[in-house]
């Protein structure tokens, strides 16, 4: 595009942003801390989930010294149903730093502050642009699928590969006098207007610069690698009672879940029963004995690389003591303590039938 192409361009997206842009809480601030809040959310999270858990959080956590100063535990039930829980135990450590290092004031050097855990290139370019007044273009799904339409880009949004391609042609088009509402405006377009299958082409304010408008390809764009077929995982989880209390048990903070409170199970072998792995997986994570009395039920959850299906069962201790052998922590809780620990949404599909079960026993 020509330089009064993208000045044009520019012109119509903001006029556009100024009119229609949707009335967010973190729009309503320009505090840094606020905005990496909402952004750390943003990721990967549509904004009506993320409304509630932003205005609760933040309620919690009013200032990052607050946040620093949390639990684990707290930090993980506040965030508890959003998923990809690497997020917050980032912006935890990250938060934990900037209070130790530079007295809670969020560093508007992009040097200095992307070299904190969980900020990379967009968290970076979205925190500095809006609430520093930075020329820095975001890119995310959004502006990728506005991108590879409005400029007619063959190459795969999904293709990691393909990021910096994306990234320059953002820069180009920043409008560098407005960058924090520019980079919004972009977002907004593709989520309101650009949207993946039925976009309002004709209500979008870029309609005449939109190449693929033009030659009447807005369906073939953007382009995608076709994703391989998502594995299926088997497991059995047991519910262990003794003396009217429940066994859970702490996960690894680093990785998938971590951090997170579940009750004790895993992998089924292949050939193995389903009884026989939640009877296993139960004496190998936890050192008890235990005999099975009944399924309570079974439930399919789906993770961004693969699925499980879930066998849970109650069951009873019969000997042996704990010793644990993958999970970092472990208690025995009443069933009313429930609530008070973070777990993980496919143990959340089965805890309402597993409190009606315990209430008629």
């Amino acid at each position: 595009m020509k330089k009064s192409e993208i000045e044009f361009y520019q012109k119509q997206l903001l006029n556009w942003y100024q009119k229609n842009h949707r009335t967010l809480p973190w729009r309503e601030t320009s505090h840094p801390y606020y905005i990496w809040v909402s952004e750390v959310m943003l990721q990967q999270t549509q904004v009506k989930t993320v409304i509630p858990y932003f205005e609760r959080f933040i309620q919690k956590f009013p200032t990052i010294f607050d946040f620093a100063a949390a639990d684990e535990d707290t930090i993980l039930k506040m965030w508890e149903g959003l998923g990809y829980y690497s997020r917050i135990r980032n912006f935890h450590k990250a938060a934990k730093i900037i209070v130790a290092d530079y007295n809670g004031e969020i560093p508007d050097d992009r040097g200095m502050f992307i070299q904190q855990p969980g900020v990379g290139d967009y968290i970076a370019s979205a925190v500095l642009s809006i609430a520093f007044h930075q020329p820095y273009a975001v890119v995310d799904g959004n502006v990728k699928r506005v991108l590879a339409r409005l400029l007619l880009l063959s190459e795969p949004v999904n293709d990691a590969k393909n990021n910096k391609l994306f990234q320059k042609q953002a820069d180009k088009l920043l409008a560098a006098e407005q960058p924090g509402s520019y980079n919004q405006a972009v977002m907004e377009l593709g989520a309101l207007v650009c949207k993946p299958a039925t976009p309002d082409c004709l209500n979008c304010p870029i309609q005449n610069a939109c190449k693929a408008f033009s030659r009447g390809k807005v369906g073939d764009f953007p382009k995608r690698l076709q994703k391989k077929p998502v594995p299926t995982k088997h497991i059995a989880v047991g519910v262990v009672i003794d003396n009217n209390k429940l066994l859970i048990t702490k996960r690894k903070s680093g990785g998938l879940l971590g951090g997170l409170w579940e009750f004790p199970g895993g992998k089924i072998n292949k050939g193995e029963m389903t009884e026989q792995a939640c009877v296993r997986e139960i004496k190998e994570e936890t050192g008890l004995n235990v005999v099975i009395e009944k399924q309570l039920t079974a439930v399919k959850h789906a993770y961004t690389h693969f699925k499980i299906e879930m066998a849970v069962f109650i069951c009873r201790k019969t000997g042996g003591g704990i010793t644990l052998d993958g999970p970092v922590d472990h208690r025995w809780i009443s069933p009313g303590e429930i609530e008070k620990y973070p777990f993980p949404g496919s143990n959340h599909q089965f805890i309402p039938r597993l409190k009606e079960y315990l209430k008629n026993i």
